[in-house]
Order: C-alpha cells, then structure tokens, then sequence
C-alpha cells in the first residue's frame, strides 16, 4: 500500500533502537525524510546510517535527552517544521506503590506526558497552518488494562491519553490527526529488563521468564519492532485522516478488554 506520505519529514523521538527505530524504519521505507533523536549518539548514529543506506532518504540525528529543556529545545532547533510527530520515551521502572514518593511522580510525568505534550505544544501549531499533519504518541497497553507494578507508567501514561483525547479534537478540522499507539510487550530492550527482574525475583532463568511471559499473551510471542513500526507508519498515513483520538492496541491480544 503507498502511505502517500512520501517526502514528508517526521521527528522520531527514543528511535536508535527498540520500538522507536521500528517506527523510524517504517516511516523511512514510505519516503519519509527523518530527524531521529536518543540519548546515545554513537547508537543513534549507527542507526541513522543503515536507514540512509537502506532506503535513501534524509536523516538528520540529535544526540540528546528530549525530556530536558535543553535537550528537547536542541531538537526542536534541528527538527524545524515537520509533518510526522512521534513521540516516545522509556518507561519509569517498576515497584510498588509503596515505593513511589512525589519525585518519582514528578519524574514519571515528565518523560511521558509532559514531553509530548510540550513536542506537540511546539509543532502542531506548524502543522496547522500547513493544513495537514500526523501526530503518533507511543505509550502503552497499560493505559487500557493497568499493570501493578508499572504504577508509575499507569498513571503519567494515562494523563497523556486524557490529554490526548480533547486536544485531537480540536486539531482535527484542521488536517492534524493525533492518536496514540499501546504496545504490549515487544522484543526489545525493556522486555529483557523486565524478564531479567522477574528472573531474579523467582529466581528462575531469563528464558524460563520470557516463556512464562509469552504464555500469558494469546499470540504466544512477543511482538517486533517492525510490525510495530509498520502499525505506526500506518496511522501517519494519508489513509488515517478520519482516525482522531484513538488508542491503537497492539499486544498480541495480552489485555482482556472487550473494547
């Protein structure tokens, strides 16, 4: 299917690895032109060079944390105006909700709901004047069925679906779609993270532990950074113009919900 985005530009945030290089390779086989930040430059470096290599298209990287000020204003400097906006951010760590004082709060809020909200404070004013925009925030199946121990992710995720909910609809008339994407859980680098504490806590091997995780999921498996990133692409497309406000689920069938 053409996407009918090609020549577009898109800031991809947290994209040298993981889910967020999903969305960036995605975005990059539809003829995206890209602006790709994280944190480690020589990864997100790497990155960039095998997109460029593999599908010709412009990447321009950033090597900073988009949860600071200075950070995010340094990629915003380089992002310019774009058409696509993907935000993402690690997740806080797990424990329990005895653990958590007002900094870890105040911490979780920051990385994921404050900062895409202020990425889309900046750039979907641009997009509006343009008459078209795209706008995919990564947070999680949490937001539909909440995980205990991920309380901290549960509650700063939850405020930016709310968030999300009345804003799409007010940017809608303009050609601007804002949705956001849940994944379950994915084989990348925050499944081995949480697999390794479950391995440590029952004290059982780290495949023992994926295998118990992945027989909780009715597909069986996790999921991959490019049906991830392909799901994304999808909802950055010409074709998604009538998607406003929605909370695409993409775990394997993980979180028992009727709707």
């Amino acid at each position: 299917m053409d996407l009918g985005i090609r020549g577009k530009r898109a800031l991809v945030c947290a994209s040298s690895k993981g889910l967020g290089r999903g969305c960036a390779e995605a975005l990059a086989e539809a003829g995206v032109d890209l602006v790709m930040n994280a944190r480690g430059a020589e990864a997100l470096e790497e990155t960039a060079q095998s997109i460029r290599d593999r599908f010709g298209v412009t990447v321009t990287t950033v090597a900073a944390d988009i949860v600071s000020e200075d950070g995010r204003a340094k990629v915003l400097e380089a992002a310019g105006d774009v058409d696509i906006l993907v935000t993402n951010a690690g997740g806080p760590p797990p424990g329990m909700w005895s653990d958590w004082g007002r900094e870890d709060f105040l911490s979780a809020l920051d990385s994921n709901m404050l900062t895409p909200i202020a990425l889309m404070t900046e750039l979907m004013p641009k997009m509006i004047d343009k008459g078209w925009g795209r706008v995919v925030n990564i947070t999680s199946q949490s937001v539909k069925a909440p995980i205990a121990v991920l309380g901290l992710s549960n509650a700063a995720r939850t405020g930016l679906t709310g968030y999300v909910a009345g804003t799409a609809r007010q940017v809608a008339e303009h050609g601007v779609i804002v949705n956001n994407l849940l994944p379950g859980i994915h084989a990348t680098d925050r499944a081995i993270a949480l697999d390794t504490g479950v391995s440590q806590q029952q004290n059982i091997s780290l495949d023992a532990a994926k295998a118990q995780r992945q027989a909780t999921i009715p597909a069986k498996r996790y999921g991959t950074r490019e049906e991830f990133g392909a799901m994304c692409a999808f909802m950055c497309s010409q074709h998604a113009g009538f998607m406003v406000g929605q909370n695409v689920l993409l775990d394997g069938g993980a979180t028992l919900a009727t709707i």
